[in-house]
């Protein structure tokens, strides 16, 4: 199976609620991985791919809302849905202000769950990636000498080669090498693309 290709883990105690869903996401060519609870999908294993979480409210043991706060405590992102039979508003607003992309009752359409689906797994994929860019600009902010650093945070600061330069008390020639090198290893093809890395590293805004 293709690491890639997206996996949708459902959590509910009900047995038949986890065939139906898997029933259904078999036929619109989703992967699916059933739990019974929500400590077994804690204890699990998951592979590395996008993924969304589709989550009972009411449970033994540990509670869907439970597993919901466990999870962001763990600084794990996997994008939650929450289906209830029992769900009342008050809850619905609680679940989606601490993150759920939605809260459905049962018996829900089957189209209104499918949707909420793509929605998890696109916002998951954008999550992936866009750790994986800050890793990569972290990894190259990582080779700059101290001296370089400074010079990256004045410069996407706004700050003229002449000012670093007084800042820093070198010359402004000696400044245009460093400017150079800092261009060089963050790979920047522009100014403005060196500012975008800086805006998605928070490195600059203070500096002005």
């Amino acid at each position: 199976m293709d690491q890639q290709e997206p996996l949708v883990f459902i959590v509910d105690d009900d047995a038949s609620v986890r065939r139906s869903l898997g029933q259904l996401l078999r036929s619109v060519g989703l992967a699916s991985e059933p739990f019974v609870s929500a400590q077994e999908f804690l204890e699990a294993e998951r592979p590395d791919r996008p993924s969304c979480l589709v989550l009972d409210v009411r449970m033994p043991g540990m509670n869907g809302m439970d597993l919901q706060s466990e999870l962001a405590k763990r600084g794990c992102g996997i994008p939650v849905i929450f289906i209830t039979g029992h769900g009342d508003l008050p809850m619905g607003v609680r679940a989606m202000k601490a993150g759920a992309v939605d809260f459905l009752s049962k018996p829900f359409n089957d189209q209104d769950l499918l949707d909420a689906i793509h929605t998890s797994l696109e916002l998951d994929r954008n999550n992936r990636r866009d750790a994986r860019v800050l890793a990569e600009l972290q990894r190259r902010m990582e080779t700059l000498t101290p001296r370089e650093r400074e010079v990256f945070e004045r410069v996407v600061s706004g700050a003229l080669n002449k000012q670093i330069a007084y800042d820093l008390g070198v010359g402004e020639k000696t400044i245009k090498v460093h400017r150079g090198k800092v261009m060089g290893k963050m790979g920047a093809e522009s100014l403005a693309h060196l500012v975008r890395m800086a805006q998605t590293l928070g490195v600059g805004a203070d500096q002005r």
